[in-house]
C-alpha cells in the first residue's frame, strides 16, 4: 500500500510533476468517492477541488443514509435496493461516521381514526421496504399505539393522531464523510488531492483527445498531464463540459433542498420524523441534532424542500418562502407553533439531477446516475445521491479502466466494497464521545493538543460540542484553508447556531492565524467575510442578523 500525505503544498507540488492515470475534477462526495476506488486500484490518482471538499451539495444534504420510501412509492425498486446495499457497506466501513436511526411515521388525521386502505398502503410500504434490504440493519418495522407515537415526540397533537409506523435507517455528517474519502485516498493510498484549485481549462493533445488539464491555485497556473479526466463537478459538471467541447451543455437540472434548523425543545423529537406538508404531497424529515447524553438533544433539523432552481450555482439561499413552507409542515405537526424567531441556521442545497426529456416536478426525477463518455474521452458521472456514491464511482471507474491501455489486471478489481474509511476501528478506552462520532480512532490525536494545551479544550461556539483543538487539528490534518471551511465544514457550527458561529470567527481566525502564518489584514480579511456569508444566508430568509463580529 502506498502511503501519502493530506499536505496541500505538497499536493500542488506534485499536481505539476507527476504524470496520472486519472485526475478526478470536483471534491463533492461522488469526486472523492471516484479518487478513492481510484487510487485503491492502484492507479496513479488526482483529484482537484475548485472551492473545499464537500463546499457544495455535499454539505448540504439532509445528511440521510438511506434508501428512499418515496422512491420505493415512486416504483423505483431497484434504486431502493442498491441503496440500502450500499447503506449497509457504510455502516461497515465507517461505523465512527454512520449511525443507526430511527424513523417515526405519525398517522395523523382529522377525527383520530385511519382509514383501512390508508393502513394497508403504510403496512405494505414498510415491509416492501424491509424486504427490498431495509431488513439488513437487523430491525424491522413496527406498527405503533398513538401512546407510544406520542412518547416519541410529545408535541405531537395527540387528538388527531390515529398510531404510526416506526423503522430504521442511517444518518452520516455528509461533509465529514466526505472528507474521510478524500483522507483515505490520500494517506492509505497515495492519491494527490488538493481543495482550493480550479480548473480552468481542459488540455488536449493533437488528436483532440483530452490528456489533462490546467489548475489555477494560489495564482498560479499548473499543467496537469492525466490519461483519463472524470468530471464529477455535481451541479457544476455542464461547466467540465463546456470546457471540453467549447459548447454549453445543459444536461444538469438542479433541484433546490432547503433545511433549518430550531431548538430541540420546540419539537422534542427523541427520533427521526416524517411529517406531511399541508396542501402538498411531500413529506419533511424532522430530525434530533447534538445529543446532550441524557435523552435530550440541542437542536431538530427540518427538511427537505424540492424545487425548481434556475438562479446562480454558487451559494443558493434558504429564501422567505423556503422558510414559510418547512414552518407550514411543521407547524401542522405540532400543537405549539414554531415561528422564524426560532430559527438558529439554515442551508441550502442544489441536487444534480439528470435532466429528463419530460418535465415535471423535480421531486418525480429518478435519484438514478448516469456515466457518459464525451468524444474527447472525458468520463462524466451525474445524478445520484449521497448513498449511492460508492457505486457511482465503481460504475464510473469501470469505464475508466477499459479506456486506459496497459493496466495490470488488478486495476480492474474494485476494492472499495469492503475498504474501511479513515477512522473506522477499535476506540481507546474512554475515548471521548463527540469526537469518537466524528474522527473515530483519529480522536486520539485531538485528546493529545488538549493535553497538551488546555485553552485547546475550551468550546468554539458556547453551547455546540466543537472545541478549539478541532480548529487546529482541522488546518494541520484536513486542509481547511478558510475560517469557512472549518465553521461550515470541518464543523457544523454554521448550521447549527449561524449567528453564534459569526461571535466565534475571531477566535477561529486567530488560531488558523498561528498554523498558516496569516497576517493581521488576512485575519480581518477572513472574519469579514465570513461573517458577510452568514448574513447573506440571514437576511435571504428574512431572519435576525447575527451581531457584527469586528465591534
Amino acid at each position: 500500500m502506498a502511503l501519502g500525505t493530506f499536505d496541500r503544498a505538497r499536493a500542488l507540488a506534485e499536481l505539476g510533476d507527476r504524470e496520472f492515470d486519472v485526475l478526478v475534477v470536483g471534491g463533492g462526495v461522488t469526486g472523492c468517492g471516484v479518487a478513492l476506488d481510484a487510487a485503491s486500484r492502484g492507479l496513479r490518482t488526482a483529484l482537484v477541488e475548485r472551492e473545499d471538499f464537500a463546499s457544495g451539495t455535499s454539505s448540504k444534504s439532509s445528511k440521510m443514509v438511506h434508501g428512499g420510501l418515496r422512491y420505493l412509492q415512486n416504483g423505483d425498486v431497484r434504486l431502493v435496493y442498491e441503496a440500502l446495499r450500499e447503506r449497509q457497506r457504510l455502516r461497515r466501513n465507517a461505523p465512527h461516521l454512520v449511525g443507526l436511526l430511527p424513523f417515526l411515521i405519525p398517522i395523523l388525521s382529522k377525527d383520530g381514526l385511519i382509514h383501512p386502505k390508508v393502513a394497508r398502503a403504510l403496512g405494505s410500504a414498510m415491509w416492501m421496504y424491509d424486504l427490498t434490504g431495509g431488513a439488513r440493519i437487523g430491525k424491522l418495522h413496527k406498527r405503533l399505539k398513538r401512546d407510544e407515537v406520542a412518547a416519541h415526540m410529545p408535541t405531537l397533537p395527540t387528538e388527531r393522531l390515529a398510531g404510526g409506523y416506526l423503522y430504521y435507517d442511517a444518518a452520516a455528517d455528509d461533509a465529514r464523510l466526505t472528507l474521510a474519502l478524500a483522507r483515505t485516498a490520500a494517506l492509505d493510498h497515495g492519491a494527490t488531492i488538493v481543495n482550493h484549485a480550479a480548473v480552468v481549462a481542459l488540455r488536449h493533445d493533437d488528436r483532440g483527445r483530452c490528456e489533462g488539464a490546467v489548475v489555477e491555485a494560489d495564482g498560479h497556473r499548473i499543467e496537469v498531464r492525466a490519461r483519463a479526466v472524470v468530471n464529477a463537478a455535481g451541479v457544476w459538471a455542464d461547466r467540465v463540459r463546456s470546457l471540453d467541447s467549447g459548447t454549453e451543455a445543459q444536461t444538469i437540472r438542479p433541484a433546490k433542498g432547503v433545511h433549518i434548523a430550531v431548538p430541540w425543545a420546540k419539537v422534542r423529537n427523541d427520533i427521526a420524523v416524517v411529517v406531511p406538508v399541508p396542501g402538498d404531497k411531500r413529506s419533511v424529515f424532522v430530525v434530533p441534532w447534538l445529543p446532550q447524553g441524557d435523552g435530550t438533544f440541542a437542536l431538530t433539523y427540518i427538511g427537505t424542500t424540492d424545487t425548481d432552481y434556475d438562479g446562480p450555482l454558487e451559494d443558493p439561499t434558504c429564501t422567505t418562502e423556503d422558510v414559510e413552507y418547512l414552518l407550514r409542515a411543521i407547524n401542522g405537526a405540532v400543537r405549539d407553533p414554531i415561528s422564524a424567531d426560532d430559527i438558529v441556521g439554515t442551508w441550502a442545497g442544489l441536487r444534480p439531477l439528470v435532466r429528463s426529456a419530460t418535465s415535471g416536478r423535480t421531486a418525480d426525477l429518478s435519484r438514478r446516475h448516469r456515466v457518459e463518455v464525451s468524444d474527447t474521452g472525458v468520463v462524466s458521472i451525474t445524478g445520484g445521491k449521497l448513498t449511492t456514491y460508492r457505486e457511482m464511482a465503481e460504475d464510473t471507474m469501470a469505464v475508466v479502466v477499459d479506456r486506459l491501455d496497459g493496466l495490470p489486471r488488478s486495476a480492474r478489481r474494485c476494492r472499495t466494497r469492503a475498504l474501511p474509511l479513515r477512522g473506522a476501528g477499535p476506540l481507546e478506552e474512554g475515548t471521548d464521545p463527540h469526537l469518537a462520532a466524528r474522527y473515530g480512532t483519529e480522536a486520539r490525536v485531538l485528546e493529545a493538543l488538549v493535553e497538551a494545551d488546555a485553552s485547546l479544550g475550551e468550546p468554539i461556539v458556547p453551547g455546540l460540542p466543537y472545541r478549539r483543538a478541532e480548529v487546529v487539528f482541522a488546518v494541520r490534518h484536513e486542509m481547511a484553508r478558510t475560517v469557512d471551511d472549518v465553521l461550515s465544514r470541518r464543523t457544523r457550527a454554521r448550521l447549527q447556531d449561524a449567528r453564534g458561529s459569526v461571535a466565534a470567527a475571531p477566535v477561529v481566525a486567530a488560531l488558523m492565524a498561528e498554523e498558516l502564518g496569516w497576517s493581521s489584514h488576512e485575519v480581518a480579511a477572513q472574519v469579514r467575510a465570513y461573517a458577510d456569508a452568514v448574513a447573506a444566508d440571514l437576511a435571504a430568509g428574512q431572519l435576525a442578523p447575527a451581531p457584527d463580529p469586528t465591534t
